[in-house]
């Protein structure tokens, strides 16, 4: 996308850009450009509402010190993205494991709604998915088997952080209907 015009998702929610997006959003949508070359339609979207562009990039830096590491902040973003049927984050975040050079069938068998053949991702997982259907009333059972996978209190509240980080871009996606960069094409998903 250029950043001499907007591209229209809806009256309500357009995807702006540098130039056309409100004055407190646009130092963000700049450092997305400096940093990754583009200011992605997510990014213009949200810019819509400078807070919710702000509050969705400091849950993304918040998620990256909450100890979970590159891969498992992967499967979790992924995981919450395709239990809502989030086409555009699937496409981003699948984009984004693959620069990370991140196991690709860990990608795909998420993608693919397969079991991951690491017993501890899949039990990541299975939980994230249970968190996301379950509106987070787990039963104690739940908890303590994702527990004895060998992740903590700490893991369930880094989950939270990113279940939360993925409602505000998915359910802000499904409204919009946001165009899929063409950084993202290759990767491509349908719910």
């Amino acid at each position: 996308m250029t950043t001499t015009t907007q591209t229209k998702t809806s009256n309500a929610l357009p995807v702006n850009t540098i130039e056309t997006a409100p004055e407190a959003a646009r130092q963000a949508l700049q450092s997305a450009q400096k940093m990754l070359g583009f200011v992605p339609n997510l990014y213009g979207m949200l810019s819509t509402n400078p807070v919710t562009l702000d509050a969705y990039l400091y849950l993304s830096k918040a998620l990256e010190k909450s100890g979970l590491n590159a891969l498992e902040q992967q499967v979790v973003l992924l995981t919450v993205s395709i239990e809502n049927g989030c086409e555009y984050c699937v496409a981003a975040h699948s984009a984004i494991a693959g620069m990370m050079k991140l196991p690709e069938s860990v990608v795909q068998a998420l993608r693919n709604r397969q079991p991951i053949v690491d017993d501890k991702l899949e039990s990541l997982c299975s939980f994230i998915a249970t968190v996301v259907q379950q509106r987070g009333h787990l039963k104690d059972e739940q908890v303590s088997e994702f527990l004895a996978a060998g992740y903590t209190g700490a893991t369930i509240l880094a989950v939270i952080t990113a279940v939360s980080l993925k409602t505000i871009s998915n359910y802000a996606n499904h409204i919009a209907n946001t165009p899929l960069d063409e950084a993202f094409q290759a990767h491509s998903w349908s719910a």
